[in-house]
């Protein structure tokens, strides 16, 4: 469920219509429901609340500091991928001690910040990286705490560039290699293996593939006991889909209940899940807001050109990823089959082709549903375009919690050489 209602033929969010918005703030602009954040949030951690977890939002899906912060007054912590993304967590007050580090390529300022910080664990991929995690704990005289990531190779029946846990993935090591990097990890002086993390990928809308995935990482944790190597923590990811369209994904109740009979023996041992959700919670929960500029003729259909580009919501172009697409205000108009596409000069940005949509005209506003992750959080300056304003409802109120770029944002941080002043 969403905060998304029509009120009247006019799309709100909360007590806010979308218009209003339009007309303070501007379009493009990204609009997200607090009341959503927190319900989604809160429906995940609670379906596993019976078991020690924690959840720690993928801040890859939305980094924005007001968000995370949401979530950290929840309770959660996070998953990081990089620098930046650590850096955003902690400035949004999220505990370090609830903080995961992954990413298949960790620069050495990464890592000694995350020690710095002391983070609750590294998701390490490879022996090269677990190599460079001792030696930075050892000049900081840290003990870096480790889970490896392990690759069950398990299809997990989603779009290719978003699966994770294949053997021809980048990501960690097969299982087959897993036991003899946990005994090289378990020599290191500075490492300090805790945890075992797997993640088989994104968009996921089935059980089955994580039931297999966690079949076959406990098998994987009964070899190492057997070798006194303990497993504390348990890291299964994210990945659970959201509905784009007609996606019928399990709950996350449906998840925990079907975890709970395979992971209840490790658990009653003392182990703790880490869960990753990231689309899951905010997906739903924003929308882009865009304006239609013109309506040209085009074959097979016509071109409804919006202020909104490839820039500002990269997933059609770059997965075919399908968003629904409203009229803010509906009229009684005939519908008809339109690409919907945006101002960047590039044949591939689109937010729709073929959509059967109401007449528009220009000067109208469209909301594209869904948008709440991977939206602005890949968004780009490609055509020198200033990125979107981000804005948080509040009930009955918003708040900017991002401004619009400027233009001199555009080139802050360039300079030209003395020679080329001349």
């Amino acid at each position: 469920m969403h905060a998304f209602q029509y009120r009247r033929q006019a799309l709100w969010c909360e007590e806010v219509p979308l218009s209003r918005i339009a007309r303070t703030v501007g379009t493009p602009c990204y609009v997200y429901s607090e009341r959503t954040l927190r319900r989604h949030f809160r429906a995940f951690d609670d379906a596993f609340g019976a078991l020690s977890h924690i959840t720690a939002f993928a801040v890859k899906a939305n980094s924005n500091v007001a968000i995370l912060r949401l979530f950290a007054q929840e309770g959660g912590g996070a998953d990081v991928v990089s620098g930046g993304e650590l850096y955003r967590a902690l400035a949004a007050g999220i505990d370090p001690g609830r903080i995961v580090f992954a990413g298949v390529g960790k620069q050495a300022k990464e890592i000694h910040d995350a020690l710095q910080a002391r983070i609750l664990m590294f998701n390490v991929e490879s022996h090269q990286e677990l190599e460079l995690i001792d030696k930075v704990a050892r000049h900081c005289g840290r003990q870096a705490r480790v889970a490896l990531r392990v690759n069950p190779d398990i299809n997990p029946q989603t779009h290719p560039y978003i699966s994770t846990g294949l053997k021809k993935s980048k990501f960690g090591v097969s299982i087959r290699e897993a036991l003899a990097f946990y005994r090289v990890a378990s020599r290191l002086r500075h490492v300090e293996v805790v945890g075992l993390h797997s993640h088989i990928g994104s968009q996921i809308t089935q059980l089955g593939p994580f039931l297999d995935a966690v079949k076959k990482i406990l098998r994987l944790i009964e070899q190492l006991r057997a070798e006194w190597i303990n497993i504390r923590y348990l890291d299964l990811g994210g990945g659970l889909g959201i509905t784009y369209k007609s996606e019928t994904p399990p709950h996350p109740r449906a998840l925990a209940k079907a975890l709970t009979p395979l992971l209840k023996p490790w658990l009653l041992a003392g182990g703790t899940l880490i869960f990753e959700p990231g689309r899951v919670i905010v997906g739903n929960a924003g929308l882009l807001l865009t304006e239609v500029l013109y309506v040209k003729s085009g074959h097979p259909h016509p071109f409804v050109v919006v202020d909104a580009g490839m820039n500002d919501l990269i997933r059609p172009s770059l997965y075919d990823a399908y968003h629904q697409i409203l009229p803010v205000a509906r009229r009684r108009v005939r519908a008809q089959t339109v690409d919907v596409v945006g101002p960047i000069c590039e044949s591939g940005d689109f937010l729709a082709k073929g959509r059967r949509l109401p007449q528009s005209r220009p000067g109208e506003l469209l909301a594209v549903m869904s948008a709440g992750a991977y939206g602005f959080a890949m968004a780009s300056n490609y055509n020198a375009r200033p990125r979107a304003a981000e804005v948080l409802v509040q009930g009955g109120s918003f708040t900017v919690i991002r401004r619009r770029e400027s233009y001199g944002d555009l080139i802050r941080g360039e300079f030209i050489p003395p020679s080329l002043k001349k």
